[in-house]
């Protein structure tokens, strides 16, 4: 049976801040596999949550580069494991960018498919006011609004299962 946690959404975000410009030497980078923003965005929401699902094949977690799961560096993976039904780790449901909260989960996408993962750091009044951190492009504090997509899709982390 799953047991509920709170989701600890400064560490998520602290983690963000520390490590948006640099490498965590604990964490292989993926900057020569595709991209490093899925894996970044995994990283930021496992020190938020401390519990990751290693079910083969449908979980989320990451011991080596070869041994991991899609979820932990695949944009539309991770999409995938936060909006499940069950299973231990962080999960999550959609919303506005208006109900996001700094540790919550922003992807962009194109008219084929989600591309990049960004984790929200600061949230105000307007769309302007969103300030995310991400890798690939190294960021922190950049706007959201100035970057150039045709989707957007919010994830609100509502809480961690326990397992």
């Amino acid at each position: 049976m799953n047991t509920t946690i709170a989701y600890q959404r400064s560490r998520a975000v602290e983690y963000a801040k520390k490590w948006a410009r640099g490498r965590n030497p604990a964490y292989p980078s993926f900057d020569q596999l595709g991209g490093d923003c899925t894996n970044f965005i995994s990283q930021c929401l496992y020190a938020g949550s401390g519990i990751w699902n290693e079910t083969p094949d449908t979980g989320w977690y990451l011991r080596s580069l070869n041994d991991r799961a899609a979820a932990w560096s695949g944009v539309e993976y991770l999409a995938k494991f936060l909006l499940r039904d069950g299973g231990s780790g962080p999960y999550a449901k959609r919303c506005s960018w208006q109900d996001l909260k700094p540790g919550d989960v922003v992807q962009l996408g194109n008219h084929e498919r989600f591309y990049h993962s960004l984790l929200v750091v600061q949230t105000g009044k307007t769309f302007g006011d969103l300030l995310i951190a991400t890798h690939t492009f190294d960021t922190l504090n950049r706007r959201l609004d100035s970057y150039v997509f045709h989707r957007l899709r919010c994830l609100t982390i509502v809480g961690v299962r326990t397992g």
